[in-house]
């Protein structure tokens, strides 16, 4: 006679219909937790979750989920993959602010809170240091992606209830087979475009989809787990090393080489995205990750791309 699957309890994840949101979502009911998605759409696939409709501005019906949950998860915001014009910069920063505020506000109108609250961050809160190492404990940088990070974890502090246990995640690249920007760069790279960009010095700090699914799921469920951690894998590397694994894992030999100016026109013109995506970066690595003993499945950028492309 078999029993029933005992469940974890309930994981209500914020934004949680983008790939990010996804991987989460299924990895967390693998480990037995039932989940709830709330999001301005309905997710794009089926799966063992429930979804729940949210502005990402107001409190609604959707509050009724996170009574008595086990933790909240929130990685709400606009995609930061766009064209940098003045409307699209205030939408990228009032969508964390205004998400946070929603969440705390639904959190003091409940009974029983969830004992955590997860929450997304940026790495790129740390600017583009041309060489600099970056961790838990360095400066932040200049430019709309600092001033939006501090934004956003400056609206957690003042919103999260003191009795929940607070951990903030400064996420880096996340690469997924599905989502976010690797595909598209594997599609260029495919076409001979997978170059060099600019000097090609700019660090890539990066996270395979499966260890930030781990690491999420532990934020969870450990409750050592507290404060600002860097999401990212131990090793960042260059945008040139970064290519050339790319490369060989799809076996492309030749791939070439972008000037800035051709960078600019290209991301403006023809994927309508932010060229500095490319042409800046930051090498990142976490510090208290490390003193953790948190295990990586995929360290190294070679055996990581290998696993995305299938090889």
């Amino acid at each position: 006679m078999t029993s029933e699957p005992t469940s974890n309890g309930r994981v209500v994840i914020a934004g949680g219909t983008g790939f990010l949101g996804l991987n989460l979502a299924g990895h967390l009911a693998e480990e037995g937790y039932e989940i709830v998605l709330i999001s301005r759409n309905a997710p794009r696939e089926t799966g063992p979750w429930k979804h729940a409709r949210w502005d990402g501005r107001s409190v609604g019906d959707w509050a009724e989920h996170l009574e008595g949950a086990s933790a909240l998860v929130n990685l709400a915001g606009r995609t930061v993959d766009c064209i940098k014009t003045p409307g699209h910069c205030d939408e990228i920063l009032r969508s964390r602010v205004d998400s946070v505020y929603a969440l705390g506000k639904a959190l003091r109108e409940i009974s029983t809170r969830p004992p955590v609250w997860l929450q997304m961050a940026t790495a790129h809160i740390y600017g583009d240091p041309p060489e600099v190492i970056c961790n838990e404990d360095s400066p932040f940088g200049y430019g709309l992606a600092p001033i939006v990070g501090s934004a956003w974890e400056k609206a957690y502090a003042e919103c999260v209830p003191d009795c929940m246990r607070q951990v903030i995640l400064r996420t880096s690249f996340v690469l997924g087979k599905s989502g976010g920007a690797f595909p598209k760069m594997k599609m260029l790279a495919r076409l001979g475009l997978g170059g060099r960009v600019g000097h090609g010095r700019q660090g890539i700090s990066w996270i395979h989809e499966q260890d930030m699914s781990h690491l999420m799921s532990r934020a969870i469920s450990d409750a050592d787990m507290r404060g600002i951690y860097v999401a990212s894998a131990p090793n960042p590397v260059s945008q040139a090393e970064f290519m050339r694994s790319l490369r060989r894992a799809i076996g492309m030999p030749l791939a070439l080489p972008a000037a800035e100016w051709m960078v600019r026109l290209g991301a403006h013109y023809l994927l309508r995205t932010d060229p500095e995506l490319v042409l800046y970066g930051r090498y990142c690595v976490s510090r208290r990750l490390e003193n953790d003993g948190f295990n990586f499945k995929f360290p190294e950028i070679e055996e990581a791309i290998k696993q995305l492309c299938g090889s």
